[in-house]
């Protein structure tokens, strides 16, 4: 059976992880292995670095930062390569689409972003929890690292993530509405994919 990965998209404090997890919970019922990832993390060497620098260890310019991002998911391009060939549902917590908004939105080339990363395994479906930046705040409102805190860089964040959604494998949602109304959407989604040879 073909593996499939399927990335979780949106500003912080739309519903990606517990999406994530709720999506984990319906493949397991079908009886196919799943595991959940998140990106970045922090417990990699450059994940290490990139959590320096987001709590103000360090200052790095944003080309550097989404370079940084971008390692990250290649340390685990062979482990997510060997997952797919074994037929394992991978559910990204932030993917590629990730890097391309936020490093559009500090001014960055798109095609740029994209072009550093086409050997990572492409999601075979990209799903975009949208809300506002302002509902971000909300859920949010202690602890914030330096990209949450800018509501300015987080409105074009959503518009750039609003624009890849027009143009790929994607399915957009309105993360502002309650979050069984979001599981089912994703569920029902994620079934027909699963669907496909």
């Amino acid at each position: 059976m073909t593996g499939r990965l399927i990335a979780f998209e949106g500003l912080d404090q739309s519903g990606k992880q517990t999406q994530a997890e709720a999506l984990r919970d319906y493949v397991l019922s079908l009886g196919r292995e799943c595991r959940l990832l998140s990106f970045p993390d922090y417990e990699t060497p450059i994940g290490s670095e990139i959590h320096r620098a987001l709590h103000g260890e360090r200052d790095y310019a944003p080309d550097v930062m989404q370079l940084l991002y971008v390692s990250n998911r290649y340390e685990y391009r062979a482990r997510i390569e060997q997952w797919l060939a074994d037929g394992v549902v991978l559910l990204c917590d932030r993917y590629v689409a990730s890097s391309i908004a936020y490093g559009e939105a500090q001014g960055l080339d798109r095609a740029w972003l994209a072009a550093i990363q086409q050997f990572l395994p492409q999601p075979h479906l990209t799903i975009l929890l949208d809300i506002a930046p302002e509902t971000a705040v909300k859920r949010k409102a202690t602890n914030r690292d330096r990209y949450e805190r800018d509501l300015a860089l987080l409105s074009r964040v959503r518009e750039s993530y609003r624009a890849q959604a027009e143009r790929g494998e994607w399915l957009r949602l309105d993360g502002e509405r309650p979050r069984p109304d979001v599981s089912d959407d994703v569920i029902s989604a994620a079934a027909t994919r699963l669907a496909r040879p």
